[in-house]
């Protein structure tokens, strides 16, 4: 190769510096099979109470497979329900519906009448089949992407995300979070590298699951526009098909595309969520607290994204852009949780509307375990502990608030013999198999923390070193090494 091709060749791989790009290694974690299946373990056998959320979506995809899209007849007085013209529709965005579609099939799913309300085998089965496979799928991008930025920390970054967040606690349900996490991730990915079409189709069908990944797809245009507006043509062009559903759907349920079925919120939560835009105003301190201190807050339960959170500043010194659209989808969703009226969501296990966030936080996980291993593993290892805590009680009783914070809870439970949290323990499916709940908790934790153990020797041990992730070099330098 001539020195003056060498020089074009080196200018275009390297100038383009993208942390997930075709430049940057897309690598396998080691073990990664068995960290995924370890994390699948502890994370969807679980089988939670019944919730609204399954009443009111799950009814929607039995109406949609009756060519209807009301839920009336169905799900009765659920909570979550919009009220247009007398009918009673979803109150939340499609999306999870239309994903449940097969498993339902498959299921042959009754009326919620004919469902057993603390354990039943087809609820299970289908939320699994749902936001169990999104989980798995998400886990599965990180831990390969933070391979690929950090070589042989990718196992650990897969962990932790799966395991030492709220992403783990909400896999096994119809709630849509992690769903749209794979979703919104998986657009940022293919923004990467470049495939903008594929990025707007899943960005697209991100809003059609959540419509809080609105922020997701409005950073990621930004980030795309800046690469040239045929780029940016493409990323909108895929958004299309997403779109249309949602419009669609909206058109013939309360007569406009433009109507979100929030606009028709008709439950005790309706006063709230016709203030501001749709419950969300200016950030106030309450919500901060909430999402970020109280008992089940982000910093307290899983204080591992605080590493995270520097680990995205080592990101920017090789990959600014990247990190930037991390950073403001992390902080767009923040704002969303410090301004909504209730942070929580009602019933969930913390500030869950930030799920969709997490992975694009997680990308600083496999810098701070370069940089800080031991630190960062011991804030694994606390969150851990942590969030497998609150995935294992949060839905028994609904409401369980837990004294002085979820360690507050446990001390009182390890050390001062109270049994609350015992008698909140979700069941699992191994209870079927005849082991109790508390031997079925034991088997999530032990899963948890093996899956932990195995990936934090496997950063241990060498790695086989490509070359390096490129930075983005002077152009000066390129042309002067080129001429050499």
């Amino acid at each position: 190769m001539a020195a003056s091709e060498q020089g074009t060749f080196l200018s275009r791989g390297m100038l383009r510096g993208s942390a997930c790009g075709p430049t940057a290694p897309w690598r396998r974690p080691r073990r990664e099979r068995l960290l995924l299946l370890l994390v699948a373990l502890a994370a969807l056998t679980p089988i939670y109470v019944v919730s609204t959320q399954d009443v009111s979506r799950l009814c929607l995809t039995r109406s949609l497979l009756a060519g209807d899209l009301t839920i009336g007849s169905c799900a009765g007085d659920t909570v979550d329900r919009a009220r247009y013209e007398g009918r009673i529709y979803l109150d939340k965005a499609p999306g999870m519906s239309l994903v449940a579609v097969p498993s339902v099939l498959l299921t042959s799913l009754p009326a919620p009448a004919r469902w057993a309300a603390t354990r039943d085998f087809r609820i299970w089965l289908i939320r699994v089949l749902t936001g169990g496979i999104a989980f798995i799928l998400l886990a599965l991008a990180v831990g390969r992407v933070s391979e690929g930025l950090s070589p042989g920390r990718g196992g650990l970054a897969l962990v932790t995300v799966a395991r030492a967040t709220l992403t783990g606690a909400m896999a096994a349900t119809t709630f849509g979070h992690v769903t749209a996490a794979a979703l919104g991730f998986g657009a940022f990915l293919f923004a990467c590298r470049g495939r903008y079409a594929l990025a707007g189709l899943l960005a697209g069908l991100a809003m059609l699951v959540e419509y809080q990944t609105a922020i997701i797809v409005a950073v990621v245009a930004v980030y795309v526009a800046l690469k040239g507006w045929r780029q940016i043509l493409a990323y909108a062009a895929g958004i299309v098909p997403g779109g249309l559903l949602l419009a669609a759907y909206d058109q013939a349920a309360f007569g406009s595309p433009f109507h979100l079925s929030y606009r028709y919120v008709a439950n005790k939560f309706a006063r709230e969520q016709a203030s501001g835009f749709f419950g969300i105003s200016l950030p106030h301190w309450s919500s901060a607290y909430a999402v970020m201190l109280s008992d089940r807050g982000l910093l307290v339960a899983s204080p591992v994204t605080v590493a995270a959170l520097v680990g995205l500043f080592l990101l920017a010194r090789r990959h600014l852009r990247e990190a930037l659209v991390c950073a403001a989808i992390v902080s767009g969703f923040l704002l969303l949780e410090f301004g909504y009226f209730l942070p929580y969501g009602g019933t969930s296990p913390g500030p869950r509307f930030l799920i969709p966030a997490l992975p694009f936080l997680a990308l600083g996980l496999g810098p701070a375990y370069a940089r800080f291993p031991r630190t960062t593993l011991l804030l694994a290892g606390v969150s851990l502990i942590g969030s497998i805590t609150l995935q294992l009680t949060w839905s028994w009783s609904g409401n369980l608030r837990y004294r002085d914070t979820v360690w507050g809870e446990l001390w009182k439970t390890f050390v001062d013999g109270h049994r609350r949290l015992h008698l909140e323990l979700a069941s699992n499916v191994l209870t079927w198999a005849g082991l109790s709940m508390a031997q079925a908790a034991f088997f999530v934790l032990a899963c948890a923390v093996l899956a932990l153990a195995l990936a934090a020797r496997g950063s241990r041990e060498p790695v086989a070193r490509s070359s390096p992730l490129p930075v983005n070099p002077d152009p000066l330098v390129v042309r002067a090494r080129a001429v050499e």
